[in-house]
């Protein structure tokens, strides 16, 4: 089993929604973006996401969008980001997820960043826009490492295109609640239980619901039994911090 299929398994047989939170690399500032990380992790997190700054954020909402520009003007990059990992992964006790686009991983280069990631102790990659027919050779570089490939699918994912994630996938396995991009919503819309079930049929992986979590309500509204195995939030979070809160503060209220 793989290490971030266990942490979410680990906290639903301890009767609770596994955590992830996500969190734009060096936001707010660099002063406070590593002390935020480690206050999510010793607040519960079982899991974090560290987004990966772009320029070009199709499927971020505005305040992820805000995110990457501030701290890529600060001096932010994927290179950046590895190195500090490295230096602070021994650190951390949740699984650590990196989720950003292709362009920057490819110009990175995909074997160098599979096995920096690796060194940098990360155990997931999610990249939004690189669909299942090209990710063979990001998938195979990764899984050489150790490292998963997260699948995402949303409402418009067939089953028989779950299908194809599902005989791939590792790790969990990223329900999008709603078309769009990311952010902050008051209500999760209709059509989220039936997406849910949808993937619960074909998935023996643990689901984990994002796009739009912003409170545990929103978990506890949706039918039992179309409830995910783990909560994304990030948007919310995002905005608690710049404002000044403290991210210990923001994950006590999931717990």
């Amino acid at each position: 089993m793989h290490i971030l299929e266990e942490k979410i398994r680990a906290a639903r047989e301890a009767g609770r929604t596994a955590l992830i939170p996500f969190v734009t690399a060096g936001f707010p500032d660099e002063g406070s973006f590593w002390p935020a990380v480690r206050e999510l992790d010793e607040g519960g997190a079982d899991i974090i996401e560290i987004g990966i700054p772009f320029s070009d954020p199709v499927a971020d909402g505005p305040v992820v969008e805000e995110a990457s520009r501030r701290v890529l003007s600060d001096g932010m990059s994927l290179s950046r980001l590895l190195g500090e990992l490295e230096e602070r992964k021994d650190f951390f006790h949740c699984g650590m997820v990196l989720m950003g686009y292709y362009n920057p991983i490819m110009q990175y280069g995909l074997e160098k960043f599979a096995v920096d990631a690796a060194r940098a102790g990360v155990h997931g990659v999610i990249v939004p826009d690189l669909p299942y027919e090209e990710a063979a050779e990001l998938r195979a570089l990764l899984a050489a490492q150790g490292i998963a490939l997260i699948a995402l699918v949303g409402p418009n994912t067939d089953e028989a295109r779950m299908r194809l994630y599902a005989s791939v996938s590792q790790g969990y396995v990223y329900v999008v609640s709603t078309m769009g991009t990311t952010g902050q919503r008051s209500l999760l819309v209709p059509q989220v239980a039936a997406t849910m079930r949808r993937a619960r049929s074909v998935f023996s992986l643990p689901l984990a619901l994002g796009f739009g979590l912003s409170e545990p309500a929103q978990i506890e509204d949706l039918p039992p039994d179309a409830r995910p195995d783990a909560a994304v939030f990030g948007s919310a979070l995002l905005r608690h911090l710049d404002e000044g809160g403290r991210a210990a503060d923001f994950i006590a209220r999931w717990k």
